[in-house]
């Protein structure tokens, strides 16, 4: 009995060992920072929102921990113990469940309505948010299209750069109709880096870049919502009570802050001033508590955490892992930037979420989803090795 146990034991320890020789620490401790960063942060910004919401000061640290980083842990612990070629079989369904997930939110009695939105469904009483699944599901078909076409075809105008704007554009229109530009933006923007990074010709950007200005231009000249969101950038001073007031307010929070901050728990433009406290403004609610010093820091560490991923994505084994890889860290720090610029007034505000910090369950489950195929190819790189 005591060598079964001892065998038993042994075995254990040998699974543990393999484990932590495989995957790179580095990316993993650098999420689990950014994550557990997020939270403390997310504690103190939902409080006032919270308790006037919900009766409870800490109803979305909660929410993010019970719907978001405990199932999410759990799915990315799963997911990186399964090949990532395993993804790439499926790759095709994976499109055609995108396109269906996004028709979803249309129909009456599974979409959820948060404004003039239609971006969620409702599940079992839970509300999703599809696109942020279509963020990986799209991710994996691409880089799969991607090595399959080849890369002579992919520099080729008829059989590399149509084919891929005709399904990007096919995703494009969905996420235009309910309306999400914010997202769309993150997953076009996320496309393009696959994309040119998966072979695409050099010369093909300047025609990308043309015809991005030119459907910027329709969706502005089509909405007078977005034109006056324009106006309201380039000239944040014109209506600082309407339509400008949401960049006002964060422009203020982030002053306020000066170089240490008023202290954590400390922002007073949480208190029913600044918008989103617990979405999208959640990084001017950082700053003004935690000040300039800390806002430079956390900028230096995600492009340390975007040197790790394109790192370990560059020594995968293959190009499918290469490819996927980028396109995961690509769309994190894609969308982390996106988000800080908008507060800094740098872009226009298209209410994009700050990864592994904002408010969001169906967010954070996704994103650790895909944080577990990261680690996976992490793995795979040092078999590799």
């Amino acid at each position: 009995m005591s060598a079964q146990i001892n065998k038993k034991q042994n075995i254990d320890r040998s699974r543990w060992k393999k484990w932590q020789q495989g995957i790179d620490w580095y990316l993993l401790g650098s999420f689990l920072i950014w994550i557990l960063f997020g939270l403390l942060i997310l504690a103190s910004a939902g409080t006032a929102v919270g308790y006037e919401l919900f009766g409870d000061s800490y109803y979305f640290v909660k929410h993010q921990l019970l719907l978001g980083v405990i199932p999410g842990m759990i799915g990315m612990y799963i997911l990186s113990r399964i090949d990532y070629h395993y993804w790439q079989q499926w790759a095709s369904i994976m499109l055609f469940a995108s396109l269906l997930l996004l028709v979803s939110v249309f129909i009456p009695g599974l979409r959820a309505e948060y404004g003039t939105a239609h971006s969620w469904i409702m599940i079992a009483g839970y509300s999703f948010q599809p696109a942020e699944l279509v963020k990986l599901t799209f991710l994996i078909y691409l880089s799969s299209w991607l090595v399959n076409r080849g890369a002579g075809k992919i520099k080729n105008l008829q059989e590399g750069l149509l084919p891929f704007l005709f399904v990007l554009g096919l995703i494009m229109i969905l996420m235009i109709l309910q309306p999400d530009i914010g997202t769309m933006s993150i997953i076009v923007m996320t496309a393009f880096v696959v994309f040119f990074v998966g072979g695409g010709a050099w010369r093909h950007l300047f025609l990308l870049g043309g015809l991005s200005l030119l459907s910027l231009m329709m969706l502005i000249n089509f909405s007078p919502y977005r034109a006056e969101r324009l106006m309201t950038f380039l000239h944040p001073e014109i209506d600082p009570q309407g339509i400008g007031y949401h960049i006002n307010q964060a422009t203020l929070a982030i002053g306020s802050g000066g170089f240490m901050g008023r202290g954590y728990g400390h922002s007073r433009q949480k208190f029913q001033y600044l918008p989103e406290v617990a979405g999208d403004s959640i990084f001017a609610v950082m700053s003004e508590e935690l000040g300039f010093l800390m806002a430079v820091l956390f900028l230096l560490f995600l492009l340390y955490v975007a040197y790790r991923g394109v790192l370990v994505s560059y020594q995968a084994p293959d190009r499918f892992g290469q490819l996927l890889g980028i396109g995961i860290i690509a769309w994190f720090i894609i969308q982390a930037f996106f988000n800080i610029a908008s507060m800094l007034s740098l872009v226009p505000m298209t209410g994009v979420p700050l990864p592994f910090v904002s408010s969001g369950g169906s967010a954070m489950l996704i994103n650790l989803l895909a944080l577990g195929i990261l680690l996976n190819i992490s793995k795979q790189r040092m078999k590799s090795a």
